[in-house]
């Protein structure tokens, strides 16, 4: 039997979610499911702390929000938590790879999904890019601790450091993405396994910094507290909002989980809950400790720490955050590898995307490219310029998710949900208001990329993915007569 649509033509047509069931496969089989609700919670706080406490907490400080900046993580992470119920209703409903792209092509239509799906392809990969970068300026930092001289030219892109012009390449980027890309595809499983282990000691390092930096706060640096007023703490909840939605990545290991519909709105829920308390309480000891002025934007705790006499803690947290924002990234290019699987599965790119490895149970192909992507992108280009190219495909993400967990409980109530958004439909209305809001502070330049990767995408929507697509007529006809 062929795959139906709902009766809509052109890129309004869509899959009814009953029929996503859990017999699609990829080109050579089908990927493995060995995910537990504590793995799928370590993978979600994966993608949600990292970057956010070692590396953006000191730049909105210092640039944005000031003391404030635990304003700007929490309305970022209010905004999130609308979406995250959103997604965690849909991933009781369908436990499927893609996430929000699955979400939004059986709810709202072809065009839709293949949109924001394009769209998640380079968000995601410059989200690994960007936290490779930002690992790198540990990575330096950790260098100079113990006194090693590396050349100039492998420490960063050129452009990077306008005061250090002799630099070629970030190399230490490039190896990580590279070497995330290895992992991954070496089997769920045992990729689970590696990331829960840097998670898990991510979180006990947080709770160390915040247990220790506790002691060393001045209250005298709590003021003025919003230096910069509201208008930057929004500012800044614009930039972090990139700190505050890994678990949406976590979604599109759906097809990986033990028990996807119990189990993934779980590790939704807990991963925001767990990584919203520690970014608080990182946040509150950050601006104690030290000045707001004064922190260092690319290393702001280890050197928060050495100010204050404990070069010691210092250099552990500088180990400790290149290993635990490498979760990050692990999360990210998880996430992106299986959302290109799901749209070469649905035929929207080549299905030749869509091969798993016969041995590992892993779309390997997409893994390796997204690995380089990811690595040229890291390697050569400043962390400023790639941090464009992430947030509001991300944000456009989520309000599409929150727009169709409303339409689809209108037009479907009596769908069997295993979990169901609070609220409704206040709750996910606020999370398309948010998200939409959270837009209006991003840069032009962060719009003029997005548009010519939108347009990009239309053209090989256009030129390939419309009439390939598994919902097309002509493919249908064609399958249904090869399965007779």
């Amino acid at each position: 039997m062929g795959i139906l649509s709902t009766g809509e033509t052109g890129i309004f047509r869509r899959k009814p979610v009953a029929q996503i069931d859990d017999g699609e496969t990829g080109e050579e089989g089908g990927l493995e499911r060995a995910l537990g609700l504590w793995q799928l919670t370590a993978l979600g706080i994966g993608g949600i702390i990292g970057a956010g406490v070692f590396s953006l907490a000191g730049a909105v400080a210092k640039e944005d929000a000031g003391p404030g900046v635990l304003f700007s993580f929490l309305v970022a992470g209010l905004a999130s938590a609308c979406a995250a119920l959103s997604y965690a209703e849909f991933a009781s409903m369908i436990p499927k790879a893609g996430s929000a792209y699955t979400y939004g092509y059986a709810v709202l239509g072809e065009g839709v999904g293949w949109f924001i799906g394009w769209d998640l392809l380079l968000e995601y990969t410059a989200i690994v890019a960007v936290v490779g970068i930002g690992i790198s300026g540990y990575f330096g930092f950790l260098v100079d601790q113990v006194g090693l001289g590396l050349p100039e030219w492998m420490m960063g892109a050129p452009g990077s450091e306008p005061d250090e012009p002799g630099r070629v390449v970030d190399l230490f980027a490039v190896v990580l993405c590279l070497l995330i890309a290895f992992v991954l595809t070496r089997g769920v499983r045992n990729a689970a396994r590696f990331e829960s282990i840097l998670v898990w000691l991510k979180v006990g390092l947080v709770v160390l910094i915040v247990a220790i930096g506790a002691f060393y706060i001045n209250t005298d640096n709590y003021t003025p507290f919003l230096p910069f007023g509201w208008s930057g703490v929004f500012a800044g909840a614009a930039v972090v909002f990139f700190a505050v939605f890994g678990y949406d990545a976590m979604s599109t290991a759906a097809e990986e989980s033990a028990d996807a519909r119990r189990a993934l709105p779980k590790a939704i829920i807990l991963s925001l809950a767990i990584s919203m308390v520690l970014y608080v309480l990182a946040c509150l000891v950050l601006t104690g400790m030290v000045d707001y002025t004064e922190i260092d934007e690319e290393s702001a705790f280890a050197q928060a720490f050495e100010d204050v006499g404990l070069p010691g803690v210092a250099t552990l947290i500088s180990v400790g955050a290149i290993l635990g924002i490498a979760t990050v990234m692990f999360t990210f290019m998880f996430a992106v590898t299986r959302v290109w699987f799901a749209m070469a599965r649905d035929g929207l790119l080549p299905r030749w995307f869509a091969a798993v490895d016969r041995k590992h149970h892993v779309p390997a192909r997409v893994t390796w490219i997204v690995g380089v992507g990811s690595a040229l992108i890291a390697g050569f280009t400043p962390i400023a310029e790639a941090a464009e190219l992430t947030n509001i495909g991300i944000l456009l993400a989520f309000a599409i998710v929150c727009s169709a967990v409303i339409v689809l409980r209108y037009r479907s109530p009596e769908m069997e949900r295993g979990f169901r958004a609070p609220g409704m439909p206040v709750v996910p209305a606020l999370g398309v208001v948010a998200s939409l809001w959270l837009i209006t502070y991003l840069s032009p330049v962060t719009w003029l990329r997005f548009v010519v990767w939108f347009l990009i995408g239309l053209a090989v929507y256009a030129g390939y993915g419309y009439r390939h697509s598994l919902l097309h007529p002509t493919t249908t006809r064609t399958r249904d007569d090869a399965e007779r």
